[in-house]
């Protein structure tokens, strides 16, 4: 895989509204539903940038899947009440009352039972969270390769609540971009440097050099407390639910290095610089939360209410522990892109409560991947204003909220 020097970069600049469509796809009698036939129903759907937000107005949409092995014998409602909880419970028995909710492709009772190849397809109202409408980056581009640097607050690709406030569907229905595959994993709150294969040929050459750690990655972030001045942590992680990709340090787990590196000290915070050796999933949030110092605003490891006072400083954990935990953050919606706020008005359409719009403190985690380097090559960003010694803890303090 070859890495071009970048000489400048650009900015994509954001429009008031793009026009967006949906491609449908039936089940034929008698044929069974390959994976990529799963397609959802025809919709036009508009972004509209305003107040520093990219919203995506409420469009219908219908989602498809097979039935996971795990649902087969269980009860439809059961189901839906307890594997999708974006939703008041009531809503679901109505639901399949009403047709919106059929498997394979017919009304049926809310007693009905999975069976294998079953699949459930569901037709609402959709509303997804508002993202950040800061300009997406362009650090470098060839014919193989687009670089950019990641605003936080938006996946990177379509998960969960989120399909058109996406990184991906954001350059390519804005700026078409097509036939993109990300090459390195930032969480939806993370910012910094993102790399796309632009072919599945150098998809797999990527793939291939982070596999053999060929790539050395350095990240920025803040963290509470006066944090050592060097420090190597090689506690092993271990995935205890994967909803939430929530991790903790456990002997079952998986080894995972990072290296860190005290830049500076303000009183009260600390800006790190950190260098996974290893590329597991909150890898960094995890180590730092285990040396008693996590990310300052970080709503899930930074959580004194989930994890107790000390935030899970030093504590070993298996996945049985971890289940209040997960309670804990699930029923606040700690990691909701916008909570749902019963008070506010109803949607006219679906008679569901609407999102508020968040504000800045809820955009991002103080976690910036700011440099991405193989052999003599290197993609590097700003830093991001939170990581400067002129981002005084006067500026800072009420955002840190756990």
């Amino acid at each position: 895989m070859q890495f071009l020097r970048h000489s400048a970069s650009r900015t994509l600049s954001g429009v008031s509204k793009v026009s967006i469509r949906f491609i449908s796809c039936e089940r034929n009698a008698g044929h069974r539903v390959r994976r990529k036939d799963l397609r959802s129903s025809e919709q036009d759907v508009e972004y509209v940038l305003k107040n520093g937000l990219r919203h995506v107005e409420p469009y219908f949409f219908t989602h498809k899947t097979f039935a996971k092995e795990r649902w087969l014998g269980r009860p439809l409602v059961s189901v839906l009440q307890t594997e999708f909880k974006d939703r008041p419970s009531e809503y679901y028995q109505t639901a399949v009352m009403e047709g919106w909710v059929t498997v394979n492709g017919v009304k049926v009772s809310p007693d009905y039972t999975f069976k294998p190849h079953d699949i459930l397809a569901h037709t609402l109202h959709r509303h997804e969270p508002p993202v950040t409408s800061d300009h997406i980056k362009i650090i470098y581009e060839d014919e193989n390769m687009l670089v950019v640097d990641k605003p936080a607050s938006i996946p990177v690709h379509p998960t969960g609540r989120y399909q058109h406030n996406s990184i991906l569907n954001i350059l390519k229905h804005d700026h078409g971009y097509q036939s993109l595959f990300p090459a390195n994993r930032l969480d939806r709150l993370t910012s910094g440097i993102l790399i796309f294969a632009r072919t599945k040929e150098s998809a797999q050459l990527i793939e291939k050099a982070m596999r053999a750690r060929e790539i050395q990655k350095q990240y920025v972030c803040r963290v509470l407390g006066e944090f050592p001045r060097e420090v190597v942590c090689d506690e092993r992680l271990l995935t205890v639910s994967h909803r939430l990709g929530l991790n903790v340090v456990s002997p079952q787990g998986k080894e995972s290095t990072t290296v860190f590196e005290r830049l500076f000290f303000d009183g009260e915070t600390s800006i790190v610089r950190c260098k996974p050796v290893t590329g597991r999933t909150h890898q960094i949030r995890v180590h730092l939360q285990y040396l008693g110092h996590p990310i300052a605003n970080d709503p899930l490891y930074a959580n004194s209410n989930a994890w107790g006072p000390d935030r899970g400083k030093g504590k070993v954990y298996d996945a049985a522990e971890c289940e209040s935990v997960i309670e804990e953050l699930v029923a606040h919606e700690f990691l909701s892109g916008g909570k749902v706020m019963p008070e506010r008005a109803l949607c006219q359409t679906c008679n569901i409560p609407t999102y508020y719009d968040p504000q800045p403190g809820q955009l991002c985690i103080w976690l910036h991947a700011i440099q991405y380097a193989l052999n003599n090559f290197t993609f590097q960003t700003d830093l991001p204003l939170w990581a400067s010694r002129d981002y005084s803890p006067e500026k800072y303090r009420h955002l840190i909220q756990f």
